[in-house]
């Protein structure tokens, strides 16, 4: 059956090739899919079981997106989405992902220089073949080869950004639950230990009978290539070019073998060691004594507990003092998402990158036990539909009826603020003053150099009307590297401002 997860997966390719086909990522059947997208995500009943009709009552979702959606679950295909596709395999959908490679630079490139992978853009950056299109030059292809290799999207040093892995990941795993004999599968590796990049998802799962998991594996809609396949493993590429590998062992190895995927190296070989020390083996099979009988393996609190140890939460294992801390049970408490209590950077539909409404975003900021939220949209000077200043009080306006229509949230007038290359900042002094909240940002001139950025940001920090700098770096993981700058410096001017 065709779940919601598959819907918006067919969504989100739909989107990502429709802006290669329309060489815009703002052209009108683009943003239809991502508001169809920011709809379905809050839909908790089965979109299969919905009419068409049903559909389109769902916010975002139109007429031409909900046939999809019934093409989907009616022939388990899209054709305009197998026509995509063909026309842009996973290969060009990699280059679009690079900074610099935008959709009509990616069309003149396949034209002109036959460009189909990024093994091939490197040959052409390496010959300096690049520099020679139209609207390119010697600075352009330095950037895009700088990019390449600062955001590892080449051969096996390939990183996808946690946010694009998780939900697969967890989909997966949640179908390979319900197949029969299976009794655990967890997705492990550095996605468990919520690293900002993976190089590809490992699942492990629980079964005395491997053959339907890797039958499903194998037979997923989402797999492309299948590297390898065996009696207990299948690995399998999708699209994206993100490599999966769901390995099966027995139930009472589970432990053992969720411990020994998920990593870290550093974390495992310290492990290893602890067990030496008193007198065990250690592996991805359990903890065995010298006779090789098995001390402990079913489950990873059990290893750690034969090994003297509290259990060590994913995210810290990566060597850094853990097994110290765990073995005088002084691990640091981590932050759950119990913990938030509000957030200070929130965008509506007022600015052009929002998605849903002011009463919206408040709405789901409530059912998420938020007690507080700053509304900042972006100023005047952003190219993304900033508002005036006379449209910002009317925003404020809207927000304070929003606020006294709600009784149990705190609602504070904000605004992201862009941070020009020279440091200045939208609206005069005095109407920055009047924000309950300021965000500055940079937003753009990413490739001014480090002394250049630095005063841009001192000077920023160095504005009263500013509260906070938001995505200080300017990176977007696996997309783009953060900017240059002094980090001692600017984190000294935030401290001695109060920012």
């Amino acid at each position: 059956m065709v779940t919601n997860r598959d819907i918006i997966r067919m969504l989100h390719e739909l989107a990502d090739l429709t802006t290669l086909e329309e060489e815009s990522p703002q052209s009108f059947k683009v943003r239809a899919y991502e508001n169809a997208i920011g709809g379905i995500e809050g839909v908790s009943g089965a979109l299969a079981e919905m009419s068409q009709t049903e559909l389109t009552k769902i916010k975002g979702v139109g007429k031409s997106t909900a046939a999809k959606i019934r093409e989907l679950v009616e022939t388990s295909k899209v054709d305009k989405l197998e026509r995509l596709r063909a026309a842009y395999p996973p290969s060009i959908v990699s280059l679009s992902k690079i900074p610099g490679v935008g959709p009509k630079t990616l069309k003149l490139m396949r034209s002109d220089l036959g460009i189909e992978t990024v093994e091939d853009l490197q040959e052409a950056i390496a010959s300096e073949q690049l520099r020679e299109l139209p609207g390119l030059g010697p600075t352009s292809e330095e950037k895009i080869g700088r990019a390449i290799e600062r955001l590892g999207l080449h051969g096996k040093d390939r990183r996808t950004p946690i946010g694009d892995a998780m939900g697969l990941a967890r989909e997966l795993a949640d179908n390979l639950r319900s197949l029969p004999g299976v009794v655990a599968a967890q997705h492990c590796g550095s996605l468990r230990r919520y690293s900002e990049t993976i190089g590809d998802i490992d699942i492990v799962v629980a079964s005395d009978d491997p053959q339907p998991v890797m039958d499903y594996v194998a037979n997923h809609d989402i797999v492309v290539e299948i590297v390898g396949s065996g009696s207990t493993k299948t690995s399998i590429l999708n699209r994206d070019g993100l490599q999966v590998d769901v390995r099966v062992v027995t139930p009472d190895q589970f432990g053992a073998a969720t411990l020994y995927f998920t990593g870290s190296k550093s974390h495992n070989i310290a492990l290893r060691q602890r067990a030496i020390d008193r007198d065990l083996l250690l592996n991805e099979y359990g903890l065995m004594d010298e006779g090789k009988k098995t001390v402990a393996s079913t489950t990873e609190e059990e290893v750690y507990e034969a090994l003297e140890l509290v259990y060590i939460p994913p995210p810290l294992r990566e060597g850094t003092g853990e097994i110290e801390a765990a073995s005088e049970d002084a691990l640091p408490d981590l932050v759950n998402l119990e913990h938030i209590r509000g957030d200070l950077h929130y965008h509506t539909t007022q600015s052009g990158d929002g998605r849903s409404s002011l009463e919206d975003m408040v709405d789901a900021a409530i059912s998420r036990g938020y007690a507080y939220v700053a509304i900042t949209d972006h100023g005047e000077d952003l190219a993304i539909n900033g508002s005036t200043s006379e449209e910002m009080l009317e925003h404020r306006e809207r927000i304070a009826g929003v606020e006294a229509d709600r009784d149990s949230i705190r609602l504070f007038w904000g605004c992201e603020l862009n941070i020009g290359a020279d440091g200045s900042l939208d609206y005069d002094s005095d109407f920055r003053a009047t924000f309950d909240w300021t965000v500055a940002s940079v937003h753009s001139h990413f490739d001014l150099d480090q002394a250049d950025q630095t005063e841009r940001l001192l000077t920023a920090i160095s504005d009263p009307s500013v509260d906070v700098i938001g995505h200080l770096s300017g990176r977007y993981i696996g997309r783009r590297p953060g900017i240059e700058f002094d980090v001692d410096a600017v984190i000294d001017a935030l401290a001695d401002t109060d920012t």
